[in-house]
């Protein structure tokens, strides 16, 4: 089994995430394309989140083939892909 791969910057939003009142629940180990983080909002919905490192270049930030199935399956559910905590913050205020 391998480790599952966790971006930079996910310690980072999931702290600005908790500390606007959210509830974050790690799902990066999951796989098969599940996005890396359930957030339970201060409105009292869930979110997906896919977290990306914005400081890698545009095609190393692209959804794999997992991920992209995994969106495409669940469309219309409110998954998010965020590449800074401000942007997860922008995802959680648009709920």
């Amino acid at each position: 089994m391998r480790a599952a791969k966790v971006d930079d910057n996910q310690r980072q939003i999931v702290a600005a995430l908790l500390s606007a009142g959210c509830r974050v629940t790690l799902l990066h180990r999951v796989g098969g394309g599940v996005p890396d983080l359930l957030v339970g909002t201060p409105s009292r919905r869930f979110i997906l989140l896919e977290v990306k490192d914005g400081a890698k270049s545009p095609s190393r930030r692209e959804l794999t083939p997992d991920q992209v199935r995994w969106h495409d399956q669940h469309a219309g559910f409110p998954v998010y892909v965020v590449t800074s905590a401000e942007a997860a913050l922008r995802s959680v205020a648009e709920n």
